[in-house]
């Protein structure tokens, strides 16, 4: 049987869509099936042609300055970024059956498989994503509201905070995918 890989990923974006915006930094952080960190992916994009930043977001990034500057260091071409991305996903992919995971996964997921298609034809990830809020709906057993980070415990953490830096936020929500789906799988009964 296929083992599976999760590759908790975290965008950062001067816009809400992308093709009209474009994706600034991308990070990737793949863990086994037992939790292992099995490796890790970061680029920095240069924005895609005819885009144009958005005003809101824009306000934002001005706020956190020293993330944004962050996803300025060493932008390469949007093609050389998927053709990159996409060597690391093929090599996993080998091994594994790889899932996209992310808070949220409706956003980050939204770009990277815009941006995989766009400039590689297609996503290795297929439609295949988890996320992170909804996993922890269904180990509550509530709704959504009451499913956020903030209904958490600390330990599912690991002392890691989202800095807004692509790397540090995909392995940081990794680590919390992990550490929720050890308690989910140690509390519940086996099928």
């Amino acid at each position: 049987m296929k083992k599976e890989i999760y590759i908790s990923t975290d965008v950062e974006t001067n816009g809400p869509i992308p093709g009209i915006h474009s994706m600034l930094s991308l990070a990737s952080v793949a863990f086994d099936e037992d939790g292992n960190e099995i490796g890790s992916f970061e680029i920095n994009c240069e924005d895609l042609e005819g885009s144009q930043p958005n005003e809101k977001t824009m306000q934002w990034w001005q706020e956190n300055i020293d993330a944004y500057n962050e996803t300025r260091i060493d932008p390469v071409h949007p093609q050389i970024a998927m053709d990159r991305y996409y060597e690391w996903l093929i090599d996993l992919k080998s091994k594994g059956k790889i899932l996209f995971v992310a808070y949220p996964v409706a956003f980050d997921f939204m770009w990277v498989f815009w941006y995989l298609n766009r400039f590689k034809g297609e996503s290795p990830f297929g439609h295949n994503g988890i996320d992170i809020r909804s996993y922890a709906m269904a180990m509550y057993k509530k709704g959504y509201l009451q499913s956020g980070k903030e209904h958490y415990p600390a330990e599912w953490f690991d002392d890691l905070t989202l800095t807004h830096k692509a790397v540090d936020d995909a392995r940081m929500q990794g680590h919390l995918f992990i550490n929720m789906k050890k308690f989910n799988e140690s509390s519940s009964p086996s099928h």
